[in-house]
């Protein structure tokens, strides 16, 4: 019989080398003239699960600064969280953007 053994352990060795964190991404929220802020505050509640307090600073950080971050993600997360967003904003007719950004 081959030595089994040593061939199973050197090619677990050679996957273990090669797993690696998949990427993030960020899920930006952007300013507009029309999305109300508590329209922003329900969807960082209730999509991105932030606390009241958490949603209301990060309104106000995208009311000011033009965007925010809602939160990061793996890809797929990301995208199914800024699709489900912006779904949500179409449905009550707003025009809130949400993109996506690799993080560093």
């Amino acid at each position: 019989m081959l030595p089994v053994r040593e061939h199973e352990e050197s090619a677990t060795a050679e996957v273990e080398d090669e797993v690696r964190q998949p990427p993030l991404y960020r899920v930006l929220l952007h300013n507009d003239d029309y999305t109300t802020m508590d329209f922003v505050v329900y969807i960082l509640q209730t999509i991105f699960h932030r606390s009241e307090s958490d949603a209301i600073r990060l309104m106000l950080q995208v009311h000011q600064q033009g965007f925010g971050v809602a939160g990061v993600y793996t890809h797929e997360v990301a995208e199914m969280k800024a699709a489900e967003t912006m779904e949500l904003a179409r449905a009550n007719e707003y025009p809130l953007l949400c993109t996506l950004e690799e993080a560093e």
